[in-house]
């Protein structure tokens, strides 16, 4: 019962970090090393990832009629927008997707640590004001994700390669940084995140789980579908949140947040763990 209501928890978290630029895999390490599951490391590895497959399916529920690409009203019952606009998250996906095959496990082994979440905490806290104090205020180039260019598209993911490596750096809030940065509107940046994290988190989670197999205990498959449907719900709520949050605010107290919590995260290592 006590590791149910762990994997409630660890989904609660990653159902508000998946969204909000914080960073869920850092949080999720983090949070680890309080409320520890009773799992072999190698589940844990697995579930960390796996576990964002309940927020993501929050994304297709909420944006439906926006990501489904075929309609009986078009001409070809395609919808030629949305679907260029899933060519662009492809080639968006190609610059992590090749990092990720050919490093995967090194990266794990080189960053996946609390010194190097806490930095990309940091510094990304210190970029997100930065950019949001001298580009806030710039009129966006462009104001919808049909208006998102190919090169933008590439440019976009080359960010989100940037948190593929960091963790800490939080993949939403490399992404929307970027999008902010190369003039695309704040609220477009959030909502192409979001598009981009469905073949992202299905992709990484189809090869967590192929690398572990499907031999599951009871226990860890309760665990598993516990965490993902508790990342859902909380999901729904999170991006609804997000979504209107963006129309009158900025990102600046995300980067206070980020800051903060990565110098708590310097100081219990180095001087109280």
């Amino acid at each position: 019962m006590i590791e149910i209501l762990k994997a409630i928890f660890f989904g609660i978290v990653e159902g508000i970090t998946e969204w909000l630029p914080i960073s869920s895999t850092g949080h999720l390490i983090l949070l680890n090393e309080f409320i520890s599951l009773d799992v072999s490391e190698r589940f844990f590895s697995m579930f960390e990832v796996v576990i964002q497959l309940g927020a993501i399916l929050a994304v297709a529920v909420l944006f439906w009629k926006e990501i489904w690409p075929f309609s009986a009203k078009e001409r070809n019952f395609i919808k030629q927008d949305t679907f260029v606009m899933w060519l662009k998250i492809v080639v968006a996906c190609i610059p992590a997707a090749v990092v990720e095959l050919s490093m995967g496990e090194r990266i794990e082994e080189l960053f996946y640590n609390y010194a190097v979440i806490a930095l990309a905490l940091i510094l990304f806290g210190i970029a997100f004001i930065y950019i949001e104090n001298t580009n806030g205020r710039k009129a966006p180039k462009m104001a919808s994700i049909a208006e998102i260019t190919w090169m933008t598209a590439f440019w976009i993911g080359m960010f989100q390669l940037i948190a593929a490596v960091f963790p800490g750096t939080s993949r939403s809030g490399a992404t929307i940084l970027g999008g902010i940065l190369l003039g695309v509107s704040r609220s477009v940046a959030a909502e192409f995140t979001f598009f981009l994290a469905i073949p992202v988190m299905f992709g990484a989670s189809l090869m967590k789980l192929l690398k572990f197999g499907f031999a599951f205990t009871s226990s860890e498959l309760i665990i598993l579908l516990v965490g993902m449907v508790t990342a859902f719900l909380v999901s729904l709520a999170v991006i609804r949140f997000l979504m209107g949050y963006i129309k009158k605010h900025d990102f600046k107290v995300f980067g206070w947040y980020r800051i903060v919590l990565g110098a708590l995260v310097l100081a219990y290592f180095t001087f109280l763990a």
